[in-house]
């Protein structure tokens, strides 16, 4: 089943089950009025969640109304955490490696992870909205998942169970911010201001065979202005895959329903499928041409982050987001 969230009913929105095509909805209505809610009593909930969406989607459904994109908040408006790894080791050893640095061995085992903003989420058409272009403005596609509650220490092959839904996330960054701040050796905080999420999130079953080893097996597709900016391959070169990323964020303590858990930027060996975020472009490009050629995002550029499924349909709606100045306070 496909599920969102509608901008009404305060901060956590109204929980909607989608159709199958992203054009149809119905409010959640007696079963839980927030995506937190039923994630909460996920045992419960589900089955009752997908009985609406088989009632959707063969038209017997009592309340559907057609889906408006506009009126989509992200399916978890807030969260109550928000962790995001990196898994795609071409990405840092490319970086890394562009700036005369070694991968350290532990990177291969240990994946890497950092507690993100989770506060709130743009909607998937909200503006992405930064006080300067100085900053440094990146997007970075990146496939996350949502868990239900899962217990401190759990093996990897325990947490597999616990990974509930499937969706998108454009992680902004700010990436002119970043050197400052992690020399501080503290970690990020204004370098990564909100993400938005995918209009939809997913269960598992709705993505057949391309979800194999608790990774997602389908390319990761971005445009700039319209324009193709890579499509690398989800299921390609992840060293470590979502249920190991979520047992090494529960090592030392329980995740909460709801958890939001990130791969990172999807990057491949292979440059030829392009990129998911400038800081990888221009890093190919330093590597190639000695310094970087492409600028990072200006104010009125566009972003657009889809997977589409082996017959071209859309799986949890396109990420559409225009970079907006923040005004002044």
């Amino acid at each position: 089943m496909k599920l969102g969230s509608l901008k009404e009913g305060g901060r956590d929105g109204t929980l909607i089950v989608v159709s199958r095509d992203l054009t149809r909805a119905v409010r959640a209505s007696g079963i839980a009025d927030t995506l937190q809610r039923a994630l909460e009593d996920w045992s419960n909930a589900a089955p009752r969640l997908n009985a609406l969406s088989d009632a959707l989607n063969a038209g017997n459904a009592e309340g559907a109304f057609d889906l408006d994109y506009a009126a989509l908040a992200s399916p978890l408006p807030r969260a109550y955490e928000f962790v995001d790894g990196s898994a795609y080791l071409p990405h840092v050893e490319r970086v890394r490696r562009a700036r005369g640095a070694e991968v350290p061995e532990s990177f291969y085992v240990d994946p890497l992870m950092y507690q993100a903003v989770s506060a709130g989420f743009y909607g998937p058409r909200d503006p992405v909205r930064v006080v300067s272009e100085d900053y440094g403005i990146d997007l970075e596609a990146e496939v996350v998942i949502v868990t239900d509650d899962v217990p401190m220490a759990a093996t990897p092959e325990q947490a597999a169970a616990h990974i509930q839904l499937i969706g998108l996330v454009n992680d902004v960054s700010l990436r002119n911010l970043i050197p400052n701040e992690l020399a501080k050796g503290f970690g990020f905080l204004q370098s990564k201001p909100r993400s938005a999420l995918s209009p939809v999130f997913v269960t598992p079953d709705e993505l057949g065979e391309a979800w194999q080893d608790s990774k997602v097996h389908r390319p990761l597709l971005t445009h700039i202005n319209g324009e193709w900016f890579g499509a690398p391959e989800a299921g390609v070169d992840m060293q470590f895959n979502f249920a190991q990323l979520v047992a090494h964020a529960a090592k030392t303590r329980p995740l909460s329903a709801g958890t939001i858990v990130g791969s990172g930027t999807v990057a491949n060996e292979d440059t030829s499928l392009g990129a998911s975020c400038f800081a990888e472009r221009r890093t190919v490009e330093t590597l190639e041409h000695g310094k970087p050629l492409t600028p990072f995002m200006k104010f009125g550029d566009t972003v657009r982050i889809e997977m589409l499924d082996a017959d071209g349909r859309s799986i949890f709606g396109a990420i559409e987001q225009r970079i907006e100045q923040q005004a002044s306070a």
